[in-house]
């Protein structure tokens, strides 16, 4: 049970999270007009930069970096 309140709460962290710095990425990403490998490798740093900034770690690090990843279309 403990581990399961462990994992909700990380979970409403991320999510809380994801919806304050999410847009910059992909609003940035678009800008640059930028495709493929380079919008992989531009979205990829962003986002993990984001979610630093933000302190994330673990699965919540890692859910914030693939939503940020898809939002920016690198995905």
């Amino acid at each position: 049970m403990k581990t399961i309140g462990i994992i909700v709460a990380s979970l409403c962290l991320a999510s809380a999270a994801m919806a304050q710095d999410t847009p910059a990425c992909p609003a940035q990403a678009t800008t640059k007009n930028l495709h493929g490998a380079a919008l992989n490798s531009f979205a990829k740093s962003c986002c993990t930069k984001a979610a630093d900034a933000q302190k994330l770690h673990g699965a919540a690090k890692t859910s914030n970096v693939k939503k940020c990843m898809s939002d920016s279309g690198a995905i």
